[in-house]
């Protein structure tokens, strides 16, 4: 059965958080006891050891399940907030969010400790000062490499990210990509009528309804360029389920559904147009102060000369003749041939096509 992909992007943070957590506890409870038999008039006896090893396996099963409940904190945080609540207040409540479910599990084990009756249990350490130092590694790990890391994610993407982290384009890689080039229709038209100020937080709304998609129809960001997004797949997620075109599609819905408030706050209803292209380019990271993924190759120059059509033919969406032809969209779509074009740049005549839904 396949999973939805909500579901799918929730259990898989899930799953990275669990193992940070469960592997940094671990980590802990290693340093904690390290050389503990060579200190001066501690003798080790069989039980002690077990106990420690006991200790260990304990910490790193409660790292992984704060771990969990970081994550699922984190998930539906992000899913249900507003996005008018400021970053401040944001990071105030996960916080204390955090800190008190952290206090709550803590607790709990010494609970269950104390309910069996032995002081000397697993975690029987926390009851005492020793509460101050997991506490402090705790806040270490989350605010110093957890969060950190979330930030660096969201600066390029997760999946970007950790394909950098990894070196894996440290090197050119070829890959099959589907380029999508988005553009505001008309924006310089609304950039005169809003001013510059206004303009900005026209944009900045638009994006964000757009970002409410993207993992669900597994896209990646590749840039912002003004008022232009630049979105990619990997080819074949991009042609499973019709994601490349089931974003665009939702895209237009979402901005329809949010008429209302584009009125009341701008005067305006943004309207996007789209120009679609696949196949194979070049990957690799570029830059030293500011590094990034850069995508080269006439997959990138043709998609953006597609999109540059959509004006001309009065269409919000066009897509090339490779991509109509791996696509799903015979009981979904009609797809109209427009033509031959001689997209600027190019010796060659391209076929391009509208979708009419």
């Amino acid at each position: 059965m396949k999973i939805p992909i909500n579901t799918k992007a929730y259990l898989r943070q899930v799953s990275i958080s669990a193992f940070f957590w469960g592997l940094s506890l671990g980590f802990f409870a290693v340093f904690r006891y390290l050389g503990i038999n060579r200190a001066p008039d501690i003798e080790l006896s069989c039980n002690i050891r077990a106990l420690i090893l006991t200790n260990m396996a304990t910490l790193t099963i409660l790292g992984a399940v704060l771990g969990m409940v970081y994550a699922s904190i984190e998930y539906f945080f992000e899913k249900s907030v507003s996005k008018s609540l400021g970053w401040r207040l944001q990071l105030f409540i996960k916080i204390m969010l955090d800190l008190l479910i952290t206090l709550g599990l803590l607790r709990l084990s010494l609970i269950i400790t104390q309910s069996n009756g032995t002081k000397e249990g697993w975690l029987s350490w926390l009851s005492n000062e020793r509460i101050e130092s997991i506490m402090l590694y705790i806040f270490f790990c989350s605010f110093f490499v957890f969060f950190l890391m979330k930030i660096a994610a969201e600066r390029f993407g997760k999946a970007v990210f950790f394909k950098m982290l990894l070196g894996k384009y440290r090197t050119p890689k070829e890959e099959d990509r589907i380029i999508m080039f988005l553009d505001l229709k008309d924006s310089t038209t609304i950039a005169e009528q809003l001013g510059h100020f206004r303009y900005s937080q026209f944009i900045q709304d638009c994006f964000h309804d757009l970002n409410k998609l993207v993992l669900k129809y597994e896209a990646e960001i590749y840039q912002y360029v003004g008022d232009e997004v630049v979105l990619t797949w990997p080819y074949l997620k991009g042609i499973t389920n019709n994601n490349c075109i089931g974003l665009f599609f939702n895209f237009q819905q979402r901005l329809l559904s949010r008429n209302r408030y584009y009125l009341d706050y701008f005067g305006i209803c943004p309207k996007f147009i789209a120009g679609i292209h696949g196949g194979a380019l070049m990957i690799a990271e570029v830059g030293f102060v500011k590094k990034q993924l850069a995508y080269h190759g006439d997959v990138i120059n043709t998609s953006a000369r597609i999109q540059k059509q959509c004006n001309n033919y009065n269409v919000p969406l066009l897509l090339s003749e490779k991509l109509i032809n791996d696509l799903n969209i015979q009981d979904l779509l009609t797809s109209k041939y427009l033509g031959n074009v001689l997209l600027k740049g190019k010796s060659k005549e391209v076929k391009i096509y509208s979708l009419l839904v």
